[in-house]
């Protein structure tokens, strides 16, 4: 039972919050929790919420008053008892067996590491404005938008050139888009020229994919 999962049945949430309050209260000292919170707050709200459940389970004496009666005291008690098991998670002198008898989800202490890009994007480049060059961009083999896994987007290199480039290191000009499409503006003197392109992966932690095929477009 996470801090964001409470169970949302009435039912269900009784049991767990017995579970998690008692524990909380008992190992107190142990786990460094702030005493004076508990006896103000939670478990005030938590005896309310205790005698309005009870009071409302017997369909037989059940009437709206005490309908709403059960539902404002979960409202306080939740509220209360949400911040207990974040601290709960969080908790580092709480240990993942008594997260596991809480019913507590252990937090992940390692990150999954993100994968170098092993592609490179395909791109389509859209002449149809004039002195505008739209270059929209996909993974090699997809007609999908979506990037490959770990990636946070695309670094493009670029010229003007009279002849075709042997290396990318003749397209001097760099940019990068986390998103397609990737525009490009020209003057007016332009028009007419070739421009040059090569795009790759760039991964959230700044590693590099392989560069795609160098392509041209003239400016319109």
């Amino acid at each position: 039972m996470a801090s964001t999962t409470i169970p949302t049945k009435d039912t269900d949430f009784n049991v767990a919050q017995e579970v998690i309050s008692t524990e909380a209260n008992t190992n107190r000292t142990a786990w460094g929790l702030d005493t004076s919170w508990l006896d103000s707050e939670l478990l005030p709200a938590k005896a309310v919420w205790v005698a309005a459940y009870a009071a409302y389970e017997n369909p037989a004496t059940r009437t709206p008053l005490l309908t709403f009666e059960k539902t404002e005291a979960r409202k306080k008690y939740e509220k209360l008892l949400r911040v207990l098991v974040a601290n709960l998670e969080a908790n580092t002198k709480v240990t993942d067996d008594d997260r596991r008898a809480m019913g507590i989800p252990i937090r992940k202490t390692t990150r999954t590491p993100v994968p170098v890009p092993a592609t490179y994007p395909d791109f389509d480049v859209d002449s149809s404005v004039i002195r505008r060059l739209t270059i929209h961009f996909r993974d090699h083999g997809s007609d999908k938008k979506a990037k490959p896994a770990g990636v946070h987007g695309a670094e493009i290199r670029w010229a003007i050139l009279a002849a075709p480039p042997v290396e990318v290191s003749e397209l001097v000009n760099t940019g990068f888009d986390t998103h397609t499409p990737f525009t490009l503006e020209f003057n007016e003197s332009e028009r007419g020229q070739t421009v040059w392109f090569c795009l790759r992966w760039e991964n959230t932690r700044g590693e590099k994919g392989p560069w795609s095929e160098i392509v041209s477009a003239i400016i319109p």
